[in-house]
């Protein structure tokens, strides 16, 4: 056996289960230079345990960061809704995960993308997930289309190459994706980091006051550090030089007590105003002006914790829009309906069975009284006492819809079931917002920017079908800047 260093902590190693190990170095064998016997106990854990020590990567948002932190609740909202974080003073514990879409665990930090902005708060009432994007929007507007609008971001099943021809051929066929694409060609497809992006919750939901009163929400976290971006050559270089740019910076700043914080305003709609509203509030690539429903400040979220373990508690981390609390609940918006199933169901094959008995996933400061039981890596379980099904005759465990306030959290519907998009509103289209953010929103140096990248990208188009959708794809937003679009992808050509 040869020597081991100086053990200088007094500790030693052992197998998972405790046992002292012989040998961190030299695997058991017959004599010096024959084969490893399957009883070297510690051998065969090792690298068993190194063969399973990846879980499948995210389909989505496979890439990111994250840090715990605290949000305060510094204002009175609680004429909107019960939920115990939201009221006045009230500080939760909490987890936040940012993250790119497309890119795969590999995939460099910059490259052009929306970012993912999921919130765990551990509040008193169980843990409530907040997960959304740095933008308000998203490119569709019905869950079903969701696997094809990832996959054609991903890779070909041929090359294993991404192609920016499938993008198009897709968005250009999806025109709701309009407003969405326009965001990411524009600044904010390329932040200067994790914290210098704002976060939105993206869907609408439902907030519920201790009165049973009912309101439309949709949730803004503006950076206190103050929107920045990179430029498209600046995003380039680092991916090549830098390709974990945005995770460095996180945790370095966090290391260095330059806590990131975000102040969170959010946008209230009257129950009743959604019928009639001039467009469908419940449609993910919609907007709500501020000038219909101002900005309303709620608190403070600060990350102040980095992580002990970036495995154990930001790639075991499992967040799902099914996880409300008392106070919050759902909408009609279709994308957020097939989430509440589809996040949960994808935890449960990714981390496994019982992802929320791992301690970065458990309802820490909330009473369980679950029935759930056993499965794969179960930890936590009731008293030997407490049965296994409800109802029952001995005590255990009952609902109570009344603490829930279940019974007042749904809305109209017809009745019928049916395929099809959701009823129109008088200024529902595909391209109206998409072409405010171009005239109104964007100054003149980002609407230079955003004719450049989206020419850098299109260049790269090998169909002219495909192309010439796409040219009409932005002449539909603008004539001015389908025009420019057309002028510039020429010049790459």
């Amino acid at each position: 056996m040869t020597g081991n260093p100086i053990n200088k902590t007094g500790t030693f190693t052992t197998t998972n289960t405790g046992t002292p190990v012989a040998s961190d170095n030299d695997s058991l064998t017959v004599g010096k230079d024959g084969p490893i016997v399957l009883h070297d106990v510690y051998t065969v854990e090792k690298l068993a345990q190194f063969n399973r020590e990846r879980v499948p990567e995210r389909v989505v948002h496979a890439k990111g960061s994250g840090a715990f932190g605290v949000f305060e609740t510094t204002e009175d909202i609680s004429q909107y809704t019960k939920a115990a974080l939201f009221q006045p003073g009230v500080k939760t514990e909490m987890l936040a995960r940012f993250s790119s879409v497309a890119g795969e665990q590999g995939s460099p930090d910059t490259w052009r993308d929306p970012r993912g902005f999921s919130l765990k708060f551990y509040t008193t009432e169980g843990n409530y997930d907040l997960v959304g994007n740095n933008t308000p929007i998203f490119f569709l507007r019905d869950t079903i289309k969701f696997p094809d609008f990832i996959r054609s971001q991903k890779r070909q099943p041929d090359s294993g190459l991404r192609d920016h021809t499938m993008q198009w051929d897709f968005w250009s066929l999806r025109t709701e994706s309009a407003h969405q694409v326009t965001w990411l060609m524009g600044d904010r497809g390329t932040p200067k980091s994790f914290r210098h992006m704002d976060g939105f919750g993206s869907h609408t939901y439902q907030w519920i006051n201790a009165d049973g009163e009912r309101f439309w929400v949709k949730y803004h976290f503006k950076t206190d550090q103050g929107n920045d971006y990179l430029t498209d050559q600046e995003a380039t270089e680092l991916a090549g030089t830098d390709p974990d740019y945005y995770r460095k910076d996180l945790f370095e700043s966090i290391k260095n007590g330059d806590f990131p914080s975000w102040t969170l305003y959010v946008q209230i709609m009257p129950f009743d105003d959604a019928k009639n509203y001039r467009f469908n509030p419940f449609d993910l690539t919609k907007v709500w002006p501020h000038a219909d429903y101002p900005l309303i400040k709620v608190g403070k979220m600060t990350l102040n914790k980095n992580p002990d373990n970036f495995f154990a508690q930001i790639e075991q981390a499992a967040f799902s829009p099914s996880n409300f609390v008392p106070g919050i609940a759902t909408s009609p918006d279709k994308m957020l309906l097939g989430r509440i199933f589809s996040y949960a169901d994808a935890q449960r094959y990714r981390v496994g069975t019982n992802y929320a008995d791992l301690p970065v996933n458990y309802a820490k400061n909330a009473e369980i009284n679950s029935y759930s039981k056993e499965g794969a890596m179960r930890y936590t379980f009731n008293d030997p006492s407490t049965p296994v099904y409800a109802p029952n005759s001995y005590g255990g465990p009952h609902a109570d819809p009344v603490k829930a306030h279940e019974e007042n959290t749904g809305w109209e519907f017809d009745g019928e079931l049916v395929r099809s998009a959701a009823t129109l509103h008088a200024e529902d289209d595909d391209w109206g917002q998409a072409r405010t953010l171009y005239t109104d929103v964007l100054d003149d140096a980002a609407r230079e920017r955003l004719v450049s990248n989206i020419a850098g990208h299109m260049s790269e188009i090998d169909n002219d079908a495909v192309l010439e959708r796409a040219f009409q794809y932005w002449e539909n937003v603008h004539e001015e800047l389908g025009a420019r679009v057309r002028k510039a992808v020429a010049e790459k050509k």
